[in-house]
C-alpha cells in the first residue's frame, strides 16, 4: 500500500491506496473547518437576501417614489409585461436591472460584515504577538549567559584597560 508519508489516514481502508490520502484529507481540521464555513456563509446569504428584498428594498422603494427594484427591467424581446414574473413567463428577454442591483445590495453588506470580522480577529492576533515576547527575566538572563560566554577575561579586566600579552608587565609599587 503506497502511502503519502504526510496524509495519515487514522483507520486504515481496505482497498486502493488513493482511497486512504482521501480520507486522510476530508478528515483533516482545515477541511471540516472549510465546510463549517460554506454552511454558515449560506445560512448569512440568506439572511442578507432577506434583509434586502424585504426591508431594504421596500423602504428605498418608498424614499423615491413606490419603485420596486425587484420589477425593475428593461424588455428587449417580446411583449413588455408590469412584473418581472409576467416577462418570464411569456418568455420575453430582460435586462433585469433591479436583480443586478440587489445582487450588489447584497455583496456590499457582506463585504461589511467580512470587513468588520477580519478586523475584529486581526486586533485579536496583533495583541496575542505582543504578549509573546520575552520576559524582563528571559532578557537578563540572556545577557548573563552572553556575558559568561565571553570569557573570565573580560569579567577580570576593568572596561578601558588592554588586556593579554601585548599590554606589558604589571604596574609596580
Amino acid at each position: 500500500m503506497n502511502r503519502i508519508p504526510t496524509m495519515k489516514a487514522p483507520i486504515p481502508i481496505h482497498g486502493p491506496a488513493w482511497l486512504n490520502e482521501f480520507k486522510a484529507f476530508v478528515l483533516r481540521g482545515n477541511v471540516v473547518d472549510l465546510a463549517v464555513g460554506i454552511i454558515i456563509g449560506a445560512a448569512f446569504t440568506a439572511i442578507v437576501s432577506s434583509l434586502v428584498e424585504d426591508i431594504f428594498n421596500p423602504l428605498l422603494g418608498l424614499l423615491i417614489g413606490g419603485i420596486d427594484f425587484s420589477n425593475w427591467f428593461i424588455t428587449l424581446k417580446g411583449e413588455h409585461a408590469a412584473t418581472l414574473a409576467e416577462a418570464r413567463r411569456v418568455g420575453a428577454v430582460t435586462l433585469n436591472v433591479g436583480v443586478f442591483l440587489n445582487a450588489i445590495i447584497k455583496f456590499v453588506i457582506v463585504a461589511f460584515a467580512v470587513f468588520w470580522v477580519v478586523k475584529t480577529l486581526s486586533k485579536l492576533y496583533v495583541k496575542e504577538e505582543k504578549v509573546t515576547g520575552p520576559s524582563l527575566t528571559e532578557t537578563l538572563l540572556t545577557e548573563i549567559r552572553d556575558e559568561l560566554r565571553d570569557g573570565p577575561a573580560r569579567l577580570a579586566a576593568p572596561a578601558g584597560l588592554p588586556t593579554g600579552p601585548a599590554a606589558g608587565p604589571a604596574p609596580g609599587p
